[in-house]
């Protein structure tokens, strides 16, 4: 089956709201088997939205559409919908009683302009709405379908999974399962060299997906059911797990940062940072994950060489000779941040993140990444210039999250990285 996604509202087309429903509907149909040709936005015009639906009629067996059910005079999906699909609307009282207890509620008496939510098909379906006062509806034609639903997604969703997709299953035929596996290390160009052969099978599917700071790769399987399909996603998914093993930092929901503080917890180390150009975002990644408290109890963000030196006990001296941007201030902000924590773990960020203050020597883009874990200080030189200040801040965070994954797991550094033995920081970092 195949199936387009309608979204209808000017302020969509305006950019005042996300359209995130269009992402939600996308996934779900995919999960059914059903594979969507296209995805529109019209505002609200009977004349135009009519063409588009006699036009993705024609194409496509399913339509999907959100928002448009609501009270007033511009609200004309349902009127237009019905129309393109040859059907008429009555008035529904029980739907018409639950608008009103729904006002009620809350002591306000229903507009009149509201039983217009109270149309439902005459041949189709009416799906009800248990969030809202605009029901949904189920329109057919010879073997063509339309789904309308409200725009809310707190209406949207829960009347997708309790009323539409007990009539779409009997639809389809075969199932499909999804696996996305989150890449952090190589870039989308590095990547594709390496598995890029893995790309050319037709079942299962799999492509990359470049972030700002990671790339997935999303394989998708079809079989006739459940289990066939997720069996050979799992299939698939271990090819790419022989050629970038540890790359592969997690799947699905899973995130570095989360990933990062189930390591940390695993190994029994605690976790402090010392951030300068990234001003606290790997402090903040860290503590969006629940039960990070198990883990970090507090972060240095010493964006002054004052606040490097009082806080951090980085040298006079250091700073003096090599300057703030440099491997020996991130050793010293690491060892000093560990110290002055007692943590087992710290990590520590000094770079310069533009977009002004380059120099040939320390361009825009140049970050140093320090960690002192036991007794030893790890340090890599980042090269992320050429791209915006929020960027690099980005990717410096994720580049911090994924050494203390590496150390906490015991897994291999990236060949760039130095060590230093922290017995010997004052005499080889000075």
């Amino acid at each position: 089956m195949e199936a387009e996604i309608i979204a209808v509202g000017t302020e969509l087309l305006l950019g005042d709201i996300l359209n995130t429903n269009a992402q939600f509907l996308a996934r779900q149909l995919a999960d059914l088997g059903i594979t969507v040709l296209h995805q529109h936005v019209v505002g609200d015009n009977a004349t135009r939205l009519e063409e588009l639906v006699r036009a993705a009629k024609a194409r496509s067996e399913l339509l999907v559409f959100s928002g448009g059910l609501g009270p007033t005079a511009d609200d004309l999906t349902k009127e237009t919908v019905a129309r393109c699909y040859r059907d008429t609307l009555r008035f529904d009282q029980e739907e018409m009683d639950k608008i009103t207890a729904f006002f009620a509620k809350s002591g306000r008496t229903t507009p009149a302009n509201n039983e217009k939510q109270a149309m439902v098909p005459v041949r189709g379906k009416k799906l009800p709405n248990r969030n809202g006062t605009a029901p949904g509806a189920w329109f057919e034609d010879e073997g063509r379908y339309a789904v309308l639903l409200p725009g809310p997604p707190h209406e949207l969703i829960p009347l997708w999974k309790e009323q539409v997709l007990p009539l779409l299953q009997p639809l389809c035929s075969g199932v499909l399962h999804s696996l996305t596996l989150k890449v952090t290390g190589p870039g989308e160009s590095h990547l594709e060299e390496r598995v890029g052969h893995l790309f050319q099978s037709a079942n299962p599917t799999a492509a990359i997906y470049a972030k700002t700071t990671e790339c997935h790769i999303r394989i998708t399987a079809r079989a006739a059911t459940p289990a066939g399909a997720e069996e050979m996603c799992r299939a698939k998914a271990q090819e790419f797990y022989d050629i970038l093993g540890d790359c592969v930092y997690g799947e699905d929901d899973a995130t570095l940062e989360s990933v990062t503080v189930a390591a940390l917890q695993q190994a029994g180390l605690s976790l402090t940072t010392a951030e300068s150009c990234t001003g606290g975002l790997v402090a903040r990644r860290v503590t969006d994950v629940p039960g990070a408290s198990e883990v970090f109890g507090f972060g240095f963000v010493t964006y002054a060489n004052e606040a490097k030196q009082q806080l951090l006990g980085v040298p006079g001296e250091v700073l003096k000779r090599h300057g703030a941007l440099s491997p020996q201030t991130a050793a010293w902000m690491a060892a000093g941040a560990r110290r002055v924590s007692g943590a087992g773990l710290s990590l520590a960020l000094t770079g310069l993140a533009g977009p002004g203050g380059g120099t040939p020597e320390k361009p825009v883009g140049l970050v140093y990444l320090a960690a002192a874990c036991r007794d030893t200080i790890f340090i890599r030189k980042l090269g992320l210039g050429g791209r915006s200040r929020e960027t690099v801040r980005l990717r410096a965070a994720q580049n911090a999250l994924d050494l203390a994954r590496r150390l906490a797991l015991g897994l291999p550094l990236p060949d760039d990285t130095q060590t230093v033995a922290a017995a010997r920081l004052a005499e080889e970092m000075r």
